[in-house]
């Protein structure tokens, strides 16, 4: 399998990773890929951005409109500076241009050069992108290009071309499906988390991917810390107070009221989550895990785990948590999907809260079996789930959902860590099933906006999104 740890994990900025980190990445390589052949962008006199399918039912709240005109300024997700966004925007819209890529300045506004195909989908993908050059000879230049969850993209018929390629990854411990990476663990006598750094270390020093992996832990842990201190409200219309702050502080003070539980420390960790994902729906920079819509989950796991699991050495066993999460959310989107426009929730929270599972489980030092186990439990019991945002924005139910699959995660670790590692559903059965599941919902439940909560809960911008 030809994937890194670093293409789950990517730093960036909310709300979705493939609503809005996807589309900035692939208008940048647009602009990027054009002046690679013709050798700079002189000639160019205009562009257009046309979104279809999800990107343009929920591109609104996703923010799909601000990304695309981002990346084709030349930003990416994860050096943009959030606080910078809006009025970096507000100065284009306001000047009537783009300066494309930083440099070639050409005529933009959004209500003549972003085009929403609310009606129509690209063949490729749910979440497609058309981008369109004029140049100054009077043709045209025309590029597709697909978001295809997690903040990954591929241009027209680069995902068939590379299936049909498919060379072996040049890796020591090789694997495309957890049945291999089992096998090749009781071969070698190695745990998952010892064959996915070998792998790493394949492309990368030993140091830079200690380095990358404490940088990813680093943001996770300052997106949670920055959650549980701020206050407001969302953006986006449906005026949603963030709770995180308000929660964090009452149980810090140890204050209960007659309608409130007891909280522990498992129970902290839901808040954990939120206020992740309180985060990202303002678009704030969170680390995309496997998704941003699913980014509060493996952070949340992973604070339970450094401070209530009282680690004899937490570094060692927070890069373990990272390395093993890595390998399931490689098997899914692999093997199903991580985006929720093409299997809906369950290839995001469901797959987080596996990924979250299984890395808690290796960090204590689970066997390579309690390892699947874990994320097999995860995956199983959220099998079915649609992606349903009101108003087309990542906050109802996504904030809530991430609380849920956290606790969900603890839980699928404690079943396997107290079994023997032998279970009847294997993981590769249960992502097939997802991936089954997936091609079998309708269309509305993925990413839409036109099914499930988000049409039976009126909203003031749901005709806009």
């Amino acid at each position: 399998m030809d994937m890194s740890v670093f293409d789950l994990f990517k730093i960036g900025i909310g709300p979705s990773s493939s609503h809005t980190v996807g589309p900035m990445v692939a208008a940048r390589r647009f602009l990027n890929d054009y002046r690679a052949e013709a050798g700079s962008l002189d000639d160019v006199t205009g562009v257009e951005a046309h979104l279809y399918g999800s990107l343009a039912l929920t591109g609104v709240g996703h923010a799909t409109d601000k990304a695309v005109i981002l990346g084709l300024m030349g930003e990416t997700p994860q050096e943009v500076d959030p606080d910078g966004v809006e009025d970096k925007l507000a100065e284009a819209e306001l000047d009537g241009e783009l300066r494309l890529l930083g440099t070639k300045a050409v005529p933009f506004t959004q209500r003549e050069n972003l085009v929403w195909h609310k009606q129509s989908t690209l063949p490729e993908h749910p979440n497609g992108m058309r981008f369109v050059l004029h140049l100054a000879d009077g043709s045209l230049v025309e590029r597709i290009y697909y978001s295809i969850g997690g903040g990954f993209i591929t241009a027209a018929g680069e995902a068939q071309a590379a299936k049909e390629a498919a060379p072996a990854a040049n890796v020591p411990f090789p694997f495309n499906t957890m049945g291999e990476l089992l096998e090749q663990g009781r071969r070698h006598e190695l745990s998952i988390p010892a064959m996915l750094r070998a792998n790493e270390c394949a492309r990368i020093s030993n140091e830079e991917l200690d380095a990358g992996l404490d940088r990813i832990w680093h943001v996770m842990r300052d997106c949670i810390a920055h959650g549980l201190v701020t206050e407001g409200q969302l953006p986006g219309g449906l005026n949603v107070k963030r709770r995180a702050a308000k929660l964090w502080r009452q149980e810090q003070e140890g204050k209960l009221t007659a309608n409130q539980l007891p909280h522990d420390a498992v129970n902290q960790v839901s808040l954990y989550a939120m206020a992740v994902n309180e985060e990202n729906a303002a678009g704030g920079r969170v680390v995309t895990a496997p998704t941003n819509g699913a980014a509060g989950i493996i952070p949340a796991v992973l604070r339970y785990y450094a401070e209530d699991c009282r680690p004899s050495d937490p570094q060692r066993g927070i890069r373990d948590f990272l390395l093993t999460s890595a390998a399931i959310g490689m098997l899914c989107k692999k093997n199903a999907s991580i985006s929720g426009a093409e299997i809906g929730c369950q290839g995001e929270v469901g797959v987080a809260c596996a990924m979250a599972a299984a890395g808690l489980v290796a960090a204590l030092g689970g066997s390579n079996g309690k390892i699947e186990n874990a994320a097999e439990i995860g995956i199983e019991h959220h099998l079915g789930m649609t992606c349903d945002p009101i108003g087309g924005l990542v906050q109802i139910p996504c904030i809530e959902r991430n609380g849920m699959g956290a606790i969900k995660a603890i839980t699928a670790a404690s079943l396997a860590l107290k079994g023997d590692g032998t279970h009847f559903v294997s993981l590769d059965d249960v992502i097939e099933t997802m991936r089954q599941t997936g091609a079998d919902m309708q269309a509305k439940y993925k990413e839409t906006s036109l099914g499930g909560l988000a049409i039976h809960v009126v909203t003031v911008n749901h005709a806009a999104c």
